[in-house]
């Protein structure tokens, strides 16, 4: 023992020894991306907390914002739940209580509503995007002054510093898309003791990459262009990496990455939407656009009154049937004391009985008993006895006693496909054909009992075969514009909108008509438990987000893609009540139009290098060749990926869409210029170019300050003053002039 204390103790004094006092820690610090850095989170961050009133698209993710706060579920089409999560964190951390109505732009700010905190996280975001476009020119592999460049021309773009200074959304994905990117080609070779080919630190950016890869798409789907852009070139270097007989472990390599950047984004983003459920577990104005278990598992709402329904289905159920498919809108299966017209407008007749339709309301007339064809009884049985799937039923109307029925006659709105009514017996040789076979979509056994809220039930109609099914069609006035619901024989295969599930459900006591109708009026009672699993919450939620119908009307500020390119269109974010203060989101002209003329440039030397080279004419180095064609992958497929796409999109775009793609058409500029000055121009041009240079760098500044008061609101501008402005006549500038 003690001569292992003493060896010990040797080794200590032996390591102490071998350092060397004083220890010194030598740091390098690149002052110019400090400065740019300063600089961006002066101008993204001055004065975020005017105006102290919504502004333009505050007032959407304002009102998720204050769901987040109050725990209630709501749906976003317009995307994933990361970005809103971010907006609902900026609130949560200035103490916002969700107590706010968000109703027009313009409306004046309460007390309780922290502003300079809803605007913090996307003005922070906007900030540090300025030093990654630095530092992303550089690991291009383009000098400093290239960078610096770069920088300048997006820390002085206009429409860039308007969107990042709000609680909107699009500088947080430009952020997430330049980390990204910077990921893919950035290893650590600032830190001495970690070598550039040091796998520790390769994983880490490999990670990192997956990570911020996943938070793009999480804030907005639009992030996935990029996202795919970049696994298109791990592809490709991955194709190269196999190709070369040199390296060993390939095999480890591709699944390293594939886990790194495919599975770890998925699981991310499948816990972007955890958090989301998580958080909102309350009931809320979008519960109708989800399925009944869905609904059925939120605190309140159907949650409330569903609570305590038996489960299982029995002869003597009193039901209500909602159609699984929520388009046009969520509906349940209804009929009332009304007919169809005995002929329709276009002639056709009908069989004039009792109307059944879907009503997109909750009402005591959708509620169906569900009847044994062999008994008359109408009240549930002790024990119950189940219905299961394949019996066949009769489905009786609680209110007005008529049973469901189709039958060879042509649906009002639908000819092609059998009318379903409530049957009346006039006498005239049309016999009752109410028979229905339960069909349980997604059975697990053949013999499983139809079940509340979690059976998804198809009704064939036993004689014709018919599928009772929601048309979508809307009835005239004599239907009340309620929904059509037709008798298809010529169904196939899974479709909603001939799927039903029941929602409400009693055990049926009373026997007589008059009773009967006091029952279904009255509260349900008998508790079951009914929580979804998070997989099946999430599927259902991501469906409904991509198949919601998109808004196509037309707004004020809407744009087409082709406006944005020459930016002949602005949207105006915010204009005082009273005086001429204004916030526009418009872009700087100068910087546009060298964007463009870059991109023409870019595009005319890569075809022309590839002309030549095809002819065996090599002007440049292969290491200049290569890093042009990166940059043209990173920057004008950037570009490319984050702007074509809006050309196939039936949805209302505005001119904010165009700036992730502007974002990467920025960096083109000086990648262009540089390549240009070194292996275009012969040493007397290069001078005119530097002259050129300064002059546009000259002109973005004068035109971003020229711009600033309707960039920040202020100063207040005179009449005169904004006509000025009004450098297109396509500039929707001067709304109100005092």
């Amino acid at each position: 023992m003690d001569n292992d204390v003493f060896r010990r103790c040797g080794y200590a004094r032996t390591m102490l020894s071998s350092i060397k006092l004083p220890i010194v820690i030598r740091a390098e610090i690149n002052l110019v991306l400090v400065v740019l850095t300063a600089l961006g989170v002066f101008s993204r961050l001055y004065g975020i907390h005017f105006p102290k009133a919504v502004v333009f698209d505050e007032v959407y993710y304002g009102q998720f914002v204050s769901l987040y706060m109050k725990r209630v579920f709501f749906i976003d089409e317009s995307g994933p739940p990361l970005g809103h999560m971010i907006l609902a964190f900026g609130a949560y951390i200035g103490g916002f209580d969700g107590n706010f109505i968000w109703n027009r732009i313009g409306a004046e700010y309460s007390s309780n509503v922290p502003v300079w905190s809803l605007r913090l996280i996307p003005a922070l975001a906007g900030s540090l995007s300025v030093p990654l476009c630095y530092i992303l020119v550089v690991e291009l592999g383009y000098s400093h002054l290239t960078a610096l460049g770069a920088t300048l021309l997006f820390l002085m773009e206009n429409s860039l510093i308007v969107q990042s200074r709000f609680m909107l959304l699009e500088s947080v994905l430009i952020f997430f898309l330049l980390l990204a990117v910077f990921s893919v080609f950035h290893y650590p070779m600032v830190i001495t003791f970690f070598t550039p080919d040091s796998s520790p630190w390769r994983l880490v950016w490999l990670l990192l990459t997956g990570v911020t890869c996943a938070c793009a798409v999480g804030v907005k789907y639009m992030g996935l262009f990029t996202y795919l852009l970049l696994l298109g070139l791990a592809a490709v270097h991955m194709w190269q990496l196999i190709g070369d007989r040199a390296l060993s472990n390939v095999s480890s390599g591709v699944l390293t990455r594939f886990l790194a950047l495919v599975v770890l984004p998925l699981l991310l983003y499948l816990g972007f939407f955890y958090v989301h459920l998580t958080l909102l577990y309350r009931s809320g104005p979008h519960d109708q656009m989800m399925s009944s278990a869905f609904q059925a598992s939120l605190e309140g709402g159907l949650a409330r009154i569903t609570q305590g329904q038996p489960l299982e289905m029995a002869y003597g159920s009193q039901v209500t049937l909602r159609s699984v498919s929520s388009k046009p809108i969520p509906c349940w299966l209804h009929s009332h004391k009304a007919n169809y017209p005995i002929r329709y407008e276009n002639g056709r007749g009908s069989s004039h009985q009792q109307q059944v339709t879907c009503y997109p309301f909750k009402d005591v007339n959708n509620w169906w008993i569900i009847k044994d064809p062999g008994r008359c009884d109408l009240v549930v049985s002790s024990p119950p006895r189940p219905v299961r799937h394949g019996d066949v039923v009769q489905l009786l109307h609680g209110m007005t006693s008529r049973f469901l029925n189709t039958h060879d006659v042509a649906a009002p709105m639908s000819p092609h496909a059998q009318e379903v009514s409530g049957y009346i017996d006039f006498n005239v040789s049309m016999p009752a054909q109410n028979l229905w076979k339960v069909d349980i979509a997604n059975r697990e056994t053949e013999q499983e009992v139809w079940k509340t809220i979690l059976s998804e039930v198809r009704l064939v109609h036993v004689k014709t075969s018919a599928v009772l099914k929601l048309s979508g069609s809307a009835l005239p006035e004599w239907g009340f514009r309620q929904l059509e619901v037709v008798g298809d024989k010529i169904y196939k295969g899974y479709q909603p909108t001939g799927v039903w599930n029941v929602e409400e459900h009693r055990y049926g006591r009373s026997q007589e008509q008059k009773e009967r109708e006091l029952e279904l009026h009255s509260p349900t009672h008998i508790d079951i438990n009914r929580n979804l699993t998070f997989m099946a919450k999430f599927l259902e939620l991501q469906w409904r987000m991509l198949t919601v119908k998109q808004e196509t009307s037309e707004h004020k500020y809407s744009s087409s893609p082709l406006d944005w390119i020459t930016m002949d269109t602005n949207i105006a974010y915010w204009l005082h009540h009273t005086g001429n203060a204004q916030i526009h989101l418009m872009g700087n002209l100068v910087t546009w139009s060298l964007g463009n003329l870059a991109l023409m440039g870019y595009l005319l030397l890569f075809l022309s290098y590839l002309l030549r080279r095809r002819r065996k004419i090599e002007d440049i180095p292969e290491d200049t060749w290569r890093q042009l064609l990166l940059a043209g992958v990173v920057c004008a497929g950037g570009w490319a990926v984050n702007y074509l796409p809006f050309f196939m999109m039936e949805k209302t775009l505005f001119l904010y869409h165009y700036l992730p793609a502007l974002t990467f058409q920025i960096l083109l500029i000086p990648v262009v210029l540089e390549h240009v000055h070194t292996h275009v121009l012969c040493t007397s041009h290069r001078r005119a170019l530097h002259g050129a240079v300064l002059a546009g760098l000259s002109s973005v500044y004068l035109t971003f300050w020229k711009f600033s008061p309707l960039t920040y609101g202020h100063p207040e501008l005179s009449a005169e003053q904004l006509d000025s402005l009004r450098w297109k006549d396509s500039w929707d500038v001067l709304f109100r002039r005092h």
